[in-house]
C-alpha cells in the first residue's frame, strides 16, 4: 500500500474541517492555513494520480468536487475577513 494514501486523505480532511472552522471564526492566518491545506491535498492528489493512473477519471472527478468546496468556502472567509476590515 502507498503511505502517500493516507496522508492525503488525512490532509484532505483537515482542509475541509479546518476551512469549516475558519468559516465561522475568520482570519488571516486561517485563511492562510487552509490555502496552504488546499495546496498539499491538490499536491498531494497530483502525485498519486500520476503514479496510479488507474482511476483517473473518478478521482480527477471528487478532486474538483474538493476543489469547488474549498474554493467557495475560502471566498466566503475572505469576504468575511473584507466586511471586518470596513
Amino acid at each position: 500500500m502507498n503511505i502517500i494514501l493516507p496522508i492525503h486523505i488525512a490532509i484532505a480532511l483537515t482542509s475541509v474541517f479546518y476551512t469549516v472552522y475558519v468559516l465561522f471564526n475568520p482570519s488571516k492566518k486561517g485563511l492562510n492555513a487552509s490555502y496552504a491545506l488546499v495546496a498539499a491535498t491538490i499536491i498531494s492528489g497530483t502525485y498519486l494520480v500520476a503514479t496510479h493512473p488507474v482511476h483517473m477519471t473518478q478521482t480527477c472527478g471528487e478532486g474538483l468536487v474538493y476543489a469547488g468546496l474549498m474554493i467557495t468556502g475560502i471566498f466566503v472567509i475572505k469576504h468575511k475577513l473584507a466586511a471586518q476590515k470596513i
